[in-house]
């Protein structure tokens, strides 16, 4: 069995290496590939393995089977190895990048190198952004560089998407349920047990499906809903304090100005554009904006 190599490598300079993500290349293969490494690389690379199946090893540890569709994770440092099937190959696709992002995206659960093979639930979405780091790859592309690094920024959130955890669908509904609840004046712990959940189970559920804490998830729908009825209403900080779940009105100024660098007088200020009515879907404008 032949097969087929096609890659494409990316040299940004300093003022793109700080886009957070910045593309070092990418390539398509398929059929009868040879093993790669044993090795070690500088360098973060997502593998996404789209038909046919093999092998992937992680420094001494064990060999793990690959089988279509499936993401295999390569960490700076951590020696690998990997291979398709050597009698009927695989088809793959592999994007290469660096980047201070790339610790966020690890801590929020996006890149697991713990997890270095994770099976896919699907490929559609995930061909169609490697497709457009290939595009930004084509030659004289004067925006090469940050193409494809907005590119690697939404693949981070596809694979997200795309990784087949037991429970996914689930886990989605208990965020999406938290989220609905949000302004309810409970605890994390209150909020589980209103979901019929432990603390516990509540925590990993948001976990799987976020990579954020309860807490987080909590504060970020609180803190977005309070600013959009700062700036387009004319109620008490107090008020809206209560609206947004908090009946103390200065832990919610400690809460708002720690997570917003400034207090909620000051947003106000900054951001108000008169009195708005509030409805039922939110501030709307008294007057058409701009």
């Amino acid at each position: 069995m032949t097969h087929y190599s096609w890659m494409r490598f990316f040299a940004p300079d300093a003022a793109h290496q700080s886009l957070g993500l910045t593309c070092l290349g990418v390539g398509v293969q398929h059929g009868a590939l040879p093993v790669v490494g044993p090795r070690t690389v500088d360098r973060h690379v997502a593998v996404m393995v789209s038909g046919g199946g093999g092998w992937f090893r992680r420094g001494t540890g064990p060999v793990h089977p690959v089988t279509a569709p499936a993401l295999l994770w390569l960490t700076p440092g951590v020696p690998h190895a990997y291979g398709p099937d050597a009698a009927t190959g695989w088809e793959e696709t592999f994007v290469a990048f660096t980047g201070p992002a790339t610790g966020t995206y690890t801590r929020l659960g996006y890149i697991t190198p713990d997890r270095p093979v994770v099976p896919l639930s699907r490929t559609e979405g995930v061909s169609g952004v490697v497709d457009r780091v290939v595009r930004a790859a084509r030659p004289g592309n004067p925006l090469a560089d940050v193409e494809a690094s907005v590119a690697v920024h939404e693949l981070m959130l596809t694979l997200r998407a795309a990784a087949a955890h037991d429970g996914t669908a689930a886990d989605g509904s208990v965020v999406e349920a938290l989220a609905r609840n949000a302004f309810l004046p409970l605890s994390v712990d209150g909020h589980a047990a209103r979901l019929g959940m432990t603390p516990a189970g509540l925590r990993a559920a948001v976990r799987r499906a976020s990579g954020r804490t309860p807490k987080d998830l909590l504060l970020s729908v609180r803190l977005g809903r309070a600013q959009e009825l700062l700036a387009g209403t004319d109620l008490p900080t107090s008020t809206v304090a209560r609206m947004v779940g908090y009946d103390d009105p200065a832990y919610f100024s400690r809460l708002f100005s720690r997570r917003t660098g400034m207090p909620p007088s000051r947003f106000r200020q900054q951001e108000s554009r008169g009195p708005r009515e509030i409805t039922s879907d939110g501030p709307a404008p008294s007057s058409p904006g701009p």
